[in-house]
């Protein structure tokens, strides 16, 4: 199984980089970090366990999307 989400397709997103002291002096760069999604399992209406982001879990679209 892939980490993203079975009905979104939410994955990994790269963030950050700079902070709001770069600004102020001449260079001195923070990096870049891997924001993952809130993964969780849960049924759908054929019974199969899936991963899906809490998203799509709160709007209850585990439940309405059979594939």
């Amino acid at each position: 199984m892939t980490k993203t989400c079975a009905i979104c397709s939410k994955g990994n997103n790269s963030a950050g980089g700079y902070s709001n002291r770069v600004r102020a002096t001449k260079f001195n760069p923070t990096g870049t970090r891997i924001q993952k999604p809130n993964l969780q399992k849960s049924k759908n209406t054929k019974g199969e366990t899936i991963l899906i982001c809490t998203r799509c879990l709160k709007k209850g679209k585990n439940l309405t999307l059979a594939k």
